[in-house]
C-alpha cells in the first residue's frame, strides 16, 4: 500500500507539474458520505486511471471534480486555479469535460444534432471532419436518432460531442462498459490518438485489461480513498495486489 504521505505529496517538478491536483476531496449524497479524502494528481498529457470495485467512489470523484455533486469539500486545483467551489458550467469553460457512463445521448435528436448541442468552451475544439476521422461510423449515421445507434456508436458519439467543445481535459467514466471487444479496441485506439494530440485523460475503468493498454498511471480507489498507486512500468510487480484489490 502506498503511504498516505506519498499520496498527499504534489507531483514533483521533475515529473511535471500537476494539471489537476485533488486534495482531501470529500463528497456526500444526502447523508451518505461517499468520498473520504481523495488525494491524487494528473499531469498534462497523461492518461490516468482510477481502478476499483463497484461502489468504491470512482464515478463520484469525477462528478465532484466536475462540480455536479452538491455537497463536497476539499481542494481541487486545475491549471493552477482553485475550482473547488466553481459551478459545473464554469468548470467546463476551463476546458474540463465529463463523459458519463450512461452517455447522455438525446433520443429526440439525430447524431448531428447531438454533436452540435454542447457549446464550444475553448477555440481548440475538433471540427466535424476531425471527429469523423476518429469515428468514421458517425459520418454514416448523421441522420440517425441518437438512441438508434449501437452501444459502441453511442459511446463514440458521447466522446465526440465533448471533443467538439474544445475541452482538453477529458474525464471518461467506464467508456468500455457493455461493448464488444472490437469496439473496445477502437475506443482504446482513440484514447491513444487523443493522447498524442495533447489531450489529458482521467479514466474510470473496471476493465483492468483495457486500462493497461492505454494508461500511464493508476490509482486504486477503495471506500472513497486512494489506497495505492503505480505507473505502467510497475504493473508486473503489482499484479498480485491488483488481483486482491479488484477481485479479478
Amino acid at each position: 500500500m502506498v503511504e498516505a504521505t506519498t499520496l498527499d505529496r504534489p507531483a514533483s517538478s521533475a515529473a511535471g507539474a500537476a494539471l489537476l491536483s485533488v486534495r482531501d476531496l470529500q463528497a456526500w449524497y444526502g447523508e451518505s458520505h461517499i468520498l473520504h479524502g481523495m488525494n491524487f494528481d494528473v499531469r498534462e498529457g497523461e492518461v490516468v486511471t482510477l481502478l476499483g470495485r463497484n461502489g468504491a467512489g470512482k464515478t463520484t470523484t469525477l462528478k465532484s471534480v466536475m462540480g455536479i455533486v452538491a455537497k463536497r469539500s476539499g481542494s481541487v486545483t486545475f491549471d493552477g486555479s482553485d475550482i473547488s467551489r466553481a459551478s459545473s458550467d464554469k468548470i467546463a469553460r476551463r476546458g474540463i469535460a465529463f463523459c458519463p457512463e450512461e452517455r447522455g445521448i438525446f433520443a429526440s435528436l439525430d447524431v448531428r444534432e447531438n454533436l452540435m448541442l454542447p457549446p464550444q468552451v475553448q477555440p481548440s475544439g475538433l471540427s466535424l471532419d476531425q471527429i469523423f476521422e476518429l469515428f468514421p461510423n458517425l459520418r454514416e449515421r448523421l441522420k440517425s436518432q441518437g438512441t438508434k445507434l449501437s452501444g459502441g456508436e453511442q459511446q463514440m458519439l458521447a466522446i465526440a460531442r465533448i471533443l467538439r467543445t474544445g475541452a482538453r481535459f477529458l474525464m471518461l467514466d467506464e467508456p468500455t462498459e457493455g461493448l464488444a471487444p472490437v469496439i473496445i479496441q477502437q475506443i482504446g485506439a482513440t484514447i491513444a490518438r487523443l493522447k498524442k494530440q495533447g489531450f489529458t485523460i482521467l479514466l474510470v475503468e473496471q476493465n483492468f485489461r483495457f486500462a493497461a493498454t492505454v494508461a500511464d498511471r493508476y490509482y486504486v480507489v477503495e471506500h472513497g480513498k486512494i489506497i495505492d498507486g503505480f505507473a505502467t512500468s510497475e504493473l508486473e510487480a503489482n499484479m498480485d495486489k491488483l488481483h486482491t484489490y479488484l477481485g479479478v
